[in-house]
């Protein structure tokens, strides 16, 4: 014989799972949705800059097409994204051991979000110059402090350190072969 109460037990155990699983998807994507969101932002309140000003300064020969910059940072950001979900995840959520890690990311974030509003909207070179040196450091300290908890989430921001690395460089050599932009003076 069938036990009323056992069944309605299993009832409330799978609900409770299904409400569970539908939570962390809304997780998952929040996380990997959030960075998309303040690069949007700039794009958007930077767009007008680029043919006015950005194309007539001088860039070196390797500088990237701006075409590719729309698709390379929505990989990098879902990639980022996702990889602050997992370690979201595997510390159990937003606690005292979260603080660090998450902090971090956060500020390299934040950082990341400020460069294209320095560059191409206050046409501030030096600012955007010691903006993505402090990102750098940021991306670096977080990439650390998440060594321990995921390794899938380190390289995951692998990519995006690359990035780093050459939009630096890039930056540095922009500054210095632009000295009547360094200091944010509009034409």
């Amino acid at each position: 014989m069938c036990n009323p109460l056992s069944v309605q037990g299993e009832e409330s155990r799978q609900k409770a799972t299904s409400s569970h699983q539908g939570r962390m998807w809304a997780y998952t994507v929040g996380f990997t949705v959030l960075p998309h969101v303040g690069g949007f932002l700039g794009w958007f309140m930077t767009r007008k800059q680029i043919p006015v000003w950005y194309e007539k300064l001088k860039k070196p020969s390797w500088c990237p097409p701006l075409k590719i910059l729309p698709v390379a940072l929505s990989v990098l950001y879902t990639g980022m994204g996702y990889a602050s979900y997992l370690i979201w995840n595997d510390l159990g959520g937003c606690n005292s051991k979260a603080v660090l890690p998450l902090g971090l990311y956060g500020a390299q974030l934040a950082l990341s979000w400020a460069w294209p509003h320095l560059f191409f909207g206050a046409h501030n070179l030096k600012m955007a110059l010691i903006d993505i040196l402090c990102l750098d450091v940021l991306t670096i300290g977080t990439t650390c402090s998440w060594y321990r908890i995921n390794k899938v989430a380190v390289l995951l921001l692998v990519p995006y350190l690359g990035w780093l690395a050459m939009a630096t460089c890039l930056s540095i050599r922009i500054w210095k072969d632009n000295p009547e932009q360094k200091s944010g003076k509009r034409e």
